[in-house]
């Protein structure tokens, strides 16, 4: 659509060609009614509609007009064929003359809003003089000649008006526009700050917090191959030059999930069973949730064992279930305020995938965390 500039200047582009082709309707109706034996009028019509054809197909192509074009219709047009009807055409009376003399209003119309402001003043004075002239010489009324000035001026205020406003809401319209495409970059560069934060939160931080809390053996070989990883990935995010993770299908992902927070030294006991086809983000959706799920069995659980069970959902409309379960000391929900894992790892991905999550907890019963997608 391009700018609210560019769309104010096609639009009085199609107006001002609707105003000309109004008035050139008129010219070949006066010619064709009244004048067929004079060719000078055909030829003065020819003159018009050929330049107004030049003059606004350049318009259209460009995106404005050509103030080249816009001099040579109102002189030829507006100025030139009106004297050129009087002196050679033998056009003696007003009526034979207004079809030419009305082109002027379109002539300064354009010239209102195509020229510099001296050079529109001056176009427009030529064409009131040329009025005053020319209905002289054919002894018009002078009501007539009031009138067609009076429109002649009417016409270029009107265009000139209308072009200010549209130049002004085009203006504005580009500010909008460009104020909202800064928060659309804002917000996805929030976006990316935030999935950077849980990535974090879900891997690194989970690793640091186990190893200071002195429950691995820090030289284990799966555990510093976890380490390897995850500075890969810290490396990778400070220098903004990795892609985005390849995500397998839904059961890969879970699985190397599983196989990460083993490394830390949780068993975990998974399940498969009928997964269906997901679309990569929601594989990995459900791979970072369920990860942080286990790693919040390993910090607070402690039994150092959990559960994962992933089948296909059996409303046959191809979504997926994941289920997280530990047989921990459990917790009271109206107690506990969920933490930044639970709010932004779990619930917060399978959201943004069209997914939910929910979980069920009691004191003394563990905690079962459901995954599911579509939510």
């Amino acid at each position: 659509m391009g700018s609210g500039l560019q769309r104010a200047q096609s639009f009085m582009i199609v107006a001002t060609l609707l105003y000309r082709a109004s008035h050139l309707t008129v010219g070949v109706l006066a010619v064709a009614q009244r004048q067929r034996d004079i060719p000078l009028q055909y030829a003065g019509l020819a003159a018009a509609v050929g330049l107004s054809a030049l003059g606004y197909g350049t318009a259209r192509r460009r995106g404005w007009f050509d103030r080249r074009y816009v001099w040579a219709d109102v002189l030829v047009v507006g100025c030139a064929l009106p004297y050129a009807l009087i002196a050679w055409g033998g056009v003696r009376e007003p009526p034979l003359l207004a079809w030419a003399m009305l082109l002027g209003g379109s002539a300064s119309a354009v010239a209102a809003i195509a020229l510099e402001r001296a050079h529109a003043l001056a176009a427009i004075a030529l064409l009131v003089v040329t009025h005053f002239i020319g209905y002289r010489a054919v002894n018009a009324n002078p009501a007539i000649v009031v009138g067609h000035v009076s429109s002649l001026l009417s016409s270029a205020v009107m265009v000139w008006v209308f072009w200010w406003y549209l130049r002004r809401q085009g203006r504005l319209l580009d500010e909008a526009n460009a104020r909202a495409l800064a928060a659309e970059a804002h917000k996805a560069r929030y976006a990316e700050r935030l999935e950077h934060h849980r990535a974090l939160h879900d891997t690194v931080l989970a690793t640091l917090t186990t190893l200071a809390a002195g429950g691995l053996d820090a030289n284990a070989p799966e555990v510093r191959e976890r380490c390897a990883r995850e500075a890969a990935y810290l490396r990778r995010l400070i220098q903004q030059t990795a892609d985005e993770v390849h995500h397998r299908e839904i059961g890969a992902a879970l699985e190397e999930a599983v196989g990460s927070v083993e490394s830390l030294q949780l068993r975990v006991t998974a399940q498969y069973h009928d997964l269906p086809q997901v679309p990569p983000e929601v594989a990995a959706a459900f791979a970072d949730a369920a990860r942080e799920a286990l790693n919040n069995v390993r910090r607070h659980a402690g039994t150092g064992h959990a559960y994962l069970t992933a089948t296909g959902d059996a409303d046959g409309r191809g979504g997926a279930v994941v289920t997280v379960v530990d047989q921990g000391p459990g917790f009271d929900p109206e107690r506990c305020v969920p933490g930044l894992g639970l709010r932004g790892s779990v619930r917060g991905r399978m959201a943004e995938v069209g997914g939910r999550a929910t979980v069920d907890a009691a004191p003394g019963e563990g905690v079962r965390v459901e995954l599911r997608w579509p939510g």
